[in-house]
């Protein structure tokens, strides 16, 4: 599942979408809060959190509102999201921002009480990302996350596969099997579910402008390069225009499941090694006042 995407492919996208994320993310923001809402019924203290994928830092400022006296540290592949996150933090906060990897994370072994993860495991290994989880989680540390699920974008897909067969959309990973990938990194009483979002827009290049804007691009190693043809779009746009409800709007479907799970009390060894812990950290990246 997932191995073959470009980290780097995906770090350039978040880059550039850096700009533009926050005014496109009301679906991210809207399942983000409906993951917190969810801490209420968990009792927890943790004193250390990771927002692991934390954009321009929804969710990082939202636990340092719900857990005061804890440090929370928010790691995102992308250094441009990362800087953003750290403006709209304020200078006196106790939220920390790292540039760096889901699947390599910049802590050391059972350092973390809770690391949470909006909708961003659709962009990694989850076997890799789980492992990096369990790793740095001390026992008793609670893993929350939100990600895609096949269903997404169902729309877009159907389109692009009445005009060829080639991979233009970028595949998400199954409730099931991520519930799965779960009980093999050893983490205990796996939660699951879903819910599918309906959005609609006034066009279809409105929907692939959203798309661009949230830095969600197909990073698959063997998608198609170069431009597409003017014909092919066409045959596209029409594909996906067949697809609009009653009243001519675009549809685009959203899966997104929800999953919790904890580390034993007895946190058994796990299967992968730990990484060299590499981070760059946001003093050097942060705007200063002059």
């Amino acid at each position: 599942m997932q191995k073959n995407l470009s980290r780097a492919k995906l770090r350039l996208a978040f880059e550039r979408a850096a700009e533009t994320y926050d005014e496109s993310a009301v679906l991210q923001r809207e399942v983000a809060e409906r993951m917190l809402m969810r801490l209420d019924l968990i009792k927890l203290n943790p004193s250390v959190i990771v927002d692991a994928g934390s954009g321009t830092g929804y969710c990082t400022r939202a636990l340092a509102r719900r857990y005061r006296g804890a440090r929370v540290y928010a790691v995102d592949v992308s250094c441009a999201m990362s800087r953003r996150a750290a403006d709209k933090a304020g200078w006196f906060s106790r939220q920390r921002f790292v540039c760096g990897d889901a699947e390599a994370l910049p802590f050391g072994p059972d350092s973390v009480d809770l690391l949470l993860s909006n909708l961003m495991l659709q962009w990694c290994d989850p076997e890799a990302a789980f492992a990096e989880f369990f790793r740095v989680l001390r026992p008793g540390g609670l893993l929350m996350f939100s990600s895609f699920g096949p269903d997404t974008l169902r729309e877009l897909r159907a389109a692009w596969g009445a005009v060829d067969g080639a991979a233009h959309v970028h595949d998400f990973i199954d409730m099931h099997d991520l519930g799965d990938v779960l009980v093999h990194t050893r983490f205990a009483d796996p939660v699951m579910d879903m819910e599918y979002f309906n959005l609609t827009y006034p066009d279809v290049m409105a929907v692939l402008r959203e798309l661009k804007h949230l830095g969600a691009s197909n990073a698959a190693v063997g998608r198609p390069a170069g431009l597409t043809g003017k014909s092919r779009f066409q045959r596209f746009t029409s594909a996906y225009q067949q697809s609009s409800s009653c009243d001519e709007r675009i549809p685009a479907t959203y899966e997104v499941v929800y999953g919790h799970a904890w580390v034993p009390e007895t946190k058994p060894q796990s299967r992968a090694s730990a990484p060299a812990e590499i981070a760059v950290p946001l003093s050097q990246l942060r705007r200063r006042s002059p």
